[in-house]
Order: C-alpha cells, then sequence, then structure tokens
C-alpha cells in the first residue's frame, strides 16, 4: 500500500534534541503533526515509527523526536501519489508552529512539522483534512 501519513506525537516535557544535520531543536510540551510518506510499503513505515526508538536506527528526522514522545495517533491517505508536502501545507495551515527545516530534506518546503499546544486529534478540521485526502 503507498500513501501519505501524519504522525502525532506528544511531549510531556520540554527536550532539546540533536536532529542529524538541523542541530539542537528545541521543542516545548504540547503536540507535534509530522507528515512522511512511504510509496513502497506503508505498513511497514507506520510501524517502524510505532517501534521502540532504541529499538532502531534513526533516519529520519522524526526518530529523533520519537525518542522523546508518544505516539498520540496516526492519519493515513492511501494513495500512489505522493502527497506528503501538500498535506503538510494544509496541517500547517491549521494554526501550527512550524518546526523550520523539520522532515523535508528532500523537497522545497520549509517543514514537514508542526507544534500545537493542545491536541490536533480532537480538532474537526485536522480530521477533515485526513478524511477528505485531496478528493475536495
Amino acid at each position: 500500500m503507498k500513501g501519505t501519513y501524519c504522525l502525532v506525537v506528544r511531549l510531556g516535557k520540554p527536550v532539546s534534541v540533536r536532529v542529524g544535520r538541523l542541530g539542537v531543536l528545541h521543542f516545548r510540551p504540547g503536540y507535534y503533526a509530522y507528515v512522511g510518506s512511504a510509496l513502497n510499503s506503508l505498513e511497514k513505515r507506520i510501524q517502524r515509527h510505532l517501534s521502540p526508538a532504541e529499538a532502531k536506527k534513526k533516519h529520519w528526522h522524526i526518530d529523533y523526536l520519537l525518542e522523546h514522545g508518544d505516539v498520540a495517533g496516526v492519519r493515513v491517505v492511501v494513495s500512489p501519489e505522493r502527497l506528503e508536502c501538500r498535506m503538510a501545507e494544509r496541517v500547517g495551515q491549521l494554526s501550527g508552529t512550524p518546526v523550520k527545516g523539520f522532515g523535508c530534506s528532500d523537497c522545497s518546503c520549509k517543514t514537514h512539522l508542526y507544534y500545537f499546544p493542545k491536541n490536533p486529534l480532537s480538532n474537526q478540521e485536522f480530521e477533515a483534512v485526513w478524511k477528505k485526502g485531496f478528493r475536495n
């Protein structure tokens, strides 16, 4: 299965994390919505992200953040198209604070990670983004 996904990660306390070439980033307590894609094996990619952080080699920016937070939820749009950048932009339009450069080293986006002080999974507009995908 191919598609685009969003991991909502909850941080209970502030942390400073060295994130690959981005250097040290400072994260506030709250929720972070990360948009990624998998055009080969969506299920395996999501399972990898959900596996214990210490059990995997850090490959993507999100791996560094997942060491310090818990996944509060996952949303998926199944599609053979690479929708990651457009979906990240849509999530950012929901008043998310961008974490500059995160998750977008292979595209021209500003970010694929947004901070929300409250859980975006309880926001109807956030849920609508993932229910509609790009049918609307």
